[in-house]
Formats: structure tokens, sequence, C-alpha cells
């Protein structure tokens, strides 16, 4: 990992606790003692474990944000169906494996039923955000004619949620990788056979 801050250094040591024993099971001390901190000059950084909680959540949003161009800063669209599902297939691989977005995906499980921030945090992570991604998408799809004409806001529903769910079954049993991104390329294929103007992509 490149040079981090001391307030970075506490969120990652926060992170690696917080996946591992839950928010209630780890104090702010343990925090600072993973961070190579004395307890009490954690305080010079954060107010206490809600404002650390905080701050990493929005920390790992950005990575998050970042990893899967969830932005389009670039407006970048997919030209085909066929690229549309290999873009998806990458998109999936980082979420999988990207070992910060996997310990805060097991966060936000965990602890939506604390906090109600959580669980909004939860729901735009694992459904919403990607749902309005890919609604753009669509719609720039019908446009073009590469996508029959439909409401791209409930196609985009069709096209995430499966693998939201599938994600969840990998993360409670990473044995079952192969499985599960096979059945999630078969899931995108099916779907483009049903939807793709013309001759599928697949």
């Amino acid at each position: 990992m490149k040079d981090i801050s001391t307030k970075e250094r506490i969120l990652y040591s926060a992170l690696d606790l917080f996946a591992e024993k839950g928010y209630d099971g780890v104090g702010v001390d343990l925090i600072a003692e993973n961070a190579g901190l004395k307890g009490p000059s954690l305080y010079r950084h954060y107010k206490g474990k809600e404002d650390i909680l905080n701050s990493l959540i929005d920390l790992v949003a950005s990575h998050y944000e970042e990893g899967i161009n969830l932005q389009n800063e670039h407006n970048e669209f997919p030209k085909s169906m066929d690229e549309l599902i290999e873009n998806a297939m990458e998109k999936i691989s980082f979420t999988m494996h990207d070992d910060i977005v996997q310990k805060i995906r097991r966060i936000l499980t965990m602890e939506q039923f604390r906090s109600k921030r959580i669980a909004e945090l939860a729901t735009r992570y694992h459904l919403e955000n990607l749902q309005e991604m890919y609604t753009d998408i669509f719609d720039k799809f019908m446009e073009q004619g590469i996508l029959k004409k439909d409401n791209p806001k409930l196609l985009a529903l069709e096209f995430v949620a499966p693998t939201s769910l599938l994600i969840h079954i990998y993360d409670r049993q990473p044995e079952r990788e192969e499985e599960i991104v096979y059945k999630i390329r078969k899931h995108f294929e099916h779907f483009a056979k049903v939807y793709a103007e013309g001759e599928s992509a697949c």
C-alpha cells in the first residue's frame, strides 16, 4: 500500500477490525493499537468511533466509485452488448476481489440493522447506484437501436438485482466462486438474448 497519512491508517485499521469483529465488538483503544498509536492520540484525528465509521464509509465509497467508474467521468459507454457484458464482468471481478470493497460490504451487511444511515448506504451500494448507472447505459442503447425499447430503469433492475444476490452468496461461500461467476455471465448473456435488437450478441 502507498504511504498513507495517520488519519488514513486509523481508517484502514478500523476497516479490518469492524469487518472481523463488528462495530460493537471494537473499541477505540483497539483501533488505535492496531494503527500503531496510543489511544488518546487517536482523538486528535477523530471525535470517536462513530466519526471513524462515517469517515471510513466516505473513503471506501470514493474507492468503490473509482474502481467501477460509477460516475463515468469521461462519458464512456459500451458500444455493443458484447462490450457491455465484458465491462460488467470486469466490475463484478473488482467487486468480488478488491480487499477494501469486500470488507466494507461485510461491515454494511452486519451493521445495516444498527444504523439507519448504514441501512440506506447498504441499499444504495448493493443495488441503487448500479441500477442508476445501467439505466443511463440502457437508455443510450435504446437511442442507438442496440436494445429493444422498454423501461430502462426496470431493465437495469433486472440486469443488476440477480448479480447482487449472487455476490452475497459468494461472500458467504467463497469456495463457490467459479459457479457464481459462471451464473452471473450466463445471466448477462440471457439478458442480451432477450432484449438485444436484431441478432443477439450471444
